[in-house]
């Protein structure tokens, strides 16, 4: 065969085989988007089943509701050290949706969390000699309580957080444990467990203390949803929210992964607006309940997630616009849309 075919010959082989392999690549391309997609839609469709009864927990907004109605909140937390965590808390019941937003601190916070914002109704009683009977009698007016924020480690504030929680349990009231509440939950863990209507919020710190404490032994690093679920058991099936790169929640009977896209920054204060929204969405969520709105999923769980996924929308929404300089006072200023956006739309 002349030289010339068969060079011919072989650039005809080496097209067709370049086809052939273009094909290939594209149809295993194809195969590879669709099995992915298929499980990223999986977990979408989970995500939106819960965000869909986080929704019909909402509250309708009407002109013929009084002020109170959609939640009266209480904060338990401030001290002079600390006075931004139970601001940004309460600040952040009131752009969730409550009505009123009561923080209880001690003295010499007061004036200080009273300057940032005068939306907030604050008693400086938590130091007080008679700290226990000055909350007690707002309790009854109360929807939901928030512990933790800005409280501080000093054993007189820590025994009076834990006759309020007794007290607030008493009344059925939902009840979030953050930050130095935590704390005390570590030292004494009866004084919340079992308690179906209060949720825990620890960071990675807080939950290896908490599961150390519950366990006597190290918790295994390698397998978070396993050991999530155990503290959850330990604690009496509470509802438990492990914060991270996913938000693992969990009751003790299924855990639930909350991964919304959020961002790379972690300033100091985004748990409060996590504890605080969550008191709102637990008050909503068991009200919902008891006129039997949620009966697939326990109302604490219903709620967790969607305080999650609320904080991780304002945080991605805030790092959009301001992105290294974000701060928990630009999350908060998204609230509102964020809301809007995962629940009104």
């Amino acid at each position: 065969m002349p030289e010339h075919i068969q060079t011919f010959a072989f650039c005809l082989i080496t097209v067709a085989l370049s086809v052939v392999f273009a094909l290939l690549v594209g149809l295993n391309e194809k195969v590879f988007e669709r099995y992915y997609s298929s499980g990223s839609t999986s977990h979408r469709g989970m995500d939106e089943d819960i965000l869909s009864l986080v929704k019909s927990t909402v509250p309708p907004l009407t002109s013929k509701k009084h002020k109170g109605q959609d939640g009266r909140i209480g904060i338990i937390g401030g001290c002079q050290d600390y006075t931004g965590a139970p601001y940004f808390a309460a600040i952040s019941a009131l752009k969730v949706g409550a009505d009123l937003s009561h923080v209880f601190c001690t003295k010499d916070a007061a004036t200080v969390i009273k300057s940032y914002s005068p939306e907030l109704i604050v008693h400086p009683v938590l130091d007080s000699p008679n700290a226990v009977e000055e909350i007690e009698k707002w309790l009854p007016r109360l929807h939901g309580l928030v512990v933790g924020p800005g409280l501080g480690r000093e054993d007189l504030l820590l025994k009076t957080a834990k006759e309020v929680i007794e007290k607030s349990k008493a009344r059925d009231i939902p009840i979030v444990i953050d930050a130095d509440g935590l704390w005390l939950v570590t030292q004494q863990p009866s004084v919340i467990q079992g308690y179906q209507k209060g949720i825990l919020t620890p960071n990675f710190m807080e939950f290896t203390r908490l599961y150390e404490a519950l366990h006597h032994e190290p918790m295994d690093s390698n397998d978070y949803q396993r050991s999530v679920l155990q503290l959850s058991v330990a604690m009496g099936n509470l509802t438990l929210v492990l914060k991270g790169e996913q938000d693992l929640i969990t009751d003790g009977n299924k855990v639930y992964s909350c991964n919304l896209e959020g961002s790379g920054r972690r300033c100091g204060g985004q748990g409060d607006l996590l504890s605080g929204s969550m008191g709102v969405l637990a008050h909503w969520a068991h009200a919902a309940s008891t006129a039997g709105m949620i009966r697939s999923m326990n109302p604490s769980v219903v709620a967790a997630f969607g305080a999650c996924s609320l904080t991780r929308q304002c945080n991605s929404q805030a790092f959009q616009r301001h992105g290294r300089s974000t701060t928990t006072t630009d999350m908060i200023q998204e609230i509102g849309s964020a809301f809007k956006r995962l629940f009104e739309s």
